[in-house]
């Protein structure tokens, strides 16, 4: 996401349900976690993410930014 939206973390908030695979989680203020399977998570911006294994990881997130960091 760096290059598109051209901000050091993610600065749109989410709002998910975490289906399948690991997720880790890192807070502009240095916390982290791991989300996974049966978890919700609710991010504001300031974060990063990445997939932790080898599987994908599925979530279902009912507020993210539909065209936050679109090429124009």
């Amino acid at each position: 996401m760096r290059p598109l939206a051209n901000t050091p973390s993610c600065e749109a908030p989410h709002f998910q349900y975490h289906v399948a695979g690991k997720l880790g989680i890192r807070m502009d203020d240095g916390t982290e976690f791991v989300a996974g399977p049966g978890d919700i998570t609710s991010l504001p911006k300031g974060h990063d993410a990445w997939v932790i294994g080898n599987g994908p990881v599925v979530v279902v997130d009912w507020f993210s930014a539909t065209n936050y960091a679109k090429r124009a």
